[in-house]
C-alpha cells in the first residue's frame, strides 16, 4: 500500500493511494505542484468534521449497532460529547484528552454520587474514544488519533467482598419474584450479569443440566458450558418456558432494562446488605467452587477466565482458612 505524505501550514497530511507506486508518485508530483502554485488541495476531514458528527457516524455503523455493547457505547459517548462534541477533529489534542481524563476523575460517580468516578470507568471512556478515531482513520473520516498516546489509568478493581450464606438467604427473601431466580443463578454459577439477562430458553437444557453460552454471549467471545445444580434445574422447570429465542428473565413481559439495577438495589436495602454489587455474586460463586474442593481448571472452564492471574483475583482466602493450616498445632 502506497501513501503520499506532505505538509501544509505546518500540519502533516497523509493520503492513501493504493498498491500502485506510479500512481503514488504522480499524486505526489501533483501535490507539490499545487502547493508551489497555491492551488486548492483536498481539505483534510479533520478540518471540517466535529467530534459530534464523527460520533454520530460511528453509532450509525451497522457493525457497531450489531455489537452487544452498543447501548453501553452510547452511554460512554454521552460522557465524551460535552467535552469534545463541538470541536473540530484537528483541534482535539492529546493534552485535551489528558485534561478530560483528570476532569472525569474529579466528577461524582453516576451510580454512587457520594463517591468519585472510578479509574475503570474513565478507562472505558478513553478506550471508546480511541476506538472511534481508529475506525474513522480506517474509513478515511479522520487522519490522526489524538487519544492514541494517552495512557490509561491504573485500575484497582480487586474486591474481597463475598456474600455469606446468611446474607444470601436474606437477599433472596428481600427480592421480588422476578429477581429471585436471577440471584440464584448468579450465586450458584458465577455467570456475569449480561450473560444472565440476555439468556434465552434455547440455551437452557434441563434434561442434560447445562446452559450453553455461545461466543457472542460472552465477554471473552468464547463459548462455554454452565452446569446446573439440581435446585437450578427445578427452578427452570417451574418457570413458564418460552420459545427458544425468548428471554428467560423478563419484567412485565419485557426484557430487563434499568429496572433491574433498581430492583437489585432495593432488595439489598431491604436485606440490610451494604457494599455489595451484583458482580460480587460471581466472586462468591467462584470462591465457593474452590472451597468445595474443585480443581482450578474446571472452575475456569465454567467462569470463562483465560489467565490464572485474573482468576486468582476471584478467590479470597479467609482468616478461618489460614488458621486451619495450623489448627492441629494450636
Amino acid at each position: 500500500m502506497w501513501w503520499v505524505e506532505y505538509y501544509i501550514d505546518g500540519q502533516r497530511r497523509r493520503e492513501r493511494i493504493g498498491p500502485n507506486k506510479a500512481a503514488a508518485e504522480q499524486k505526489y508530483r501533483e501535490v507539490k505542484s499545487a502547493i508551489a502554485e497555491g492551488r486548492y488541495i483536498k481539505k483534510s476531514p479533520d478540518a471540517k468534521t466535529t467530534f459530534g458528527q464523527l460520533a454520530k457516524w460511528y453509532l450509525d455503523l451497522p457493525e457497531v449497532k450489531a455489537e452487544r455493547s452498543y447501548k453501553r457505547d452510547k452511554e460512554l459517548l454521552a460522557k465524551l460529547l460535552p467535552h469534545f462534541g463541538d470541536k473540530l477533529l484537528k483541534d482535539i489534542t492529546p493534552a485535551m484528552v489528558e485534561e478530560y481524563k483528570q476532569k472525569r476523575l474529579a466528577d461524582p460517580s453516576g451510580r454512587t454520587p457520594d463517591k468519585l468516578t472510578a479509574p475503570a470507568t474513565v478507562n472505558r471512556e478513553l478506550a471508546l474514544l480511541k476506538t472511534v478515531f481508529n475506525k474513522a482513520i480506517r474509513n478515511e473520516k479522520a487522519e490522526r488519533n489524538p487519544a492514541q498516546l494517552v495512557k490509561l489509568l491504573k485500575e484497582n478493581n480487586e474486591r474481597n467482598r463475598l456474600l455469606s450464606t446468611d446474607e444470601y438467604i436474606r437477599l433472596l427473601a428481600a427480592s421480588s419474584e422476578q429477581l429471585k431466580p436471577i440471584i440464584k443463578l448468579a450465586y450458584y454459577t458465577g455467570m456475569r450479569q449480561g450473560e444472565i439477562l440476555h439468556l434465552t430458553w434455547g440455551q437452557v437444557d434441563t434434561k442434560k443440566g447445562f446452559i450453553t453460552l455461545r461466543p457472542e454471549d460472552t465477554k471473552t467471545n468464547e463459548g462455554r458450558l454452565i452446569p446446573l445444580t439440581a435446585e437450578l434445574v427445578e427452578m427452570f422447570k417451574a418457570m413458564p418456558r418460552g420459545l427458544p429465542s425468548v428471554r428467560v428473565f423478563q419484567y412485565k413481559g419485557k426484557a430487563f432494562g434499568s429496572s433491574f439495577q433498581k430492583a437489585f438495589n432495593a432488595a439489598k436495602k431491604r436485606a440490610g446488605i451494604e457494599d455489595f454489587t451484583f458482580h460480587d455474586l460471581r466472586h462468591t460463586a467462584i470462591n465457593n467452587f474452590r472451597l468445595a474442593g474443585h480443581d482450578f481448571f474446571r472452575i475456569m472452564a465454567v467462569s470463562g477466565h483465560k489467565t490464572m492471574s485474573v482468576f486468582k483475583r476471584y478467590n479470597t482466602v479467609t482468616e478461618e482458612e489460614l488458621k486451619a493450616l495450623v489448627a492441629e498445632k494450636i
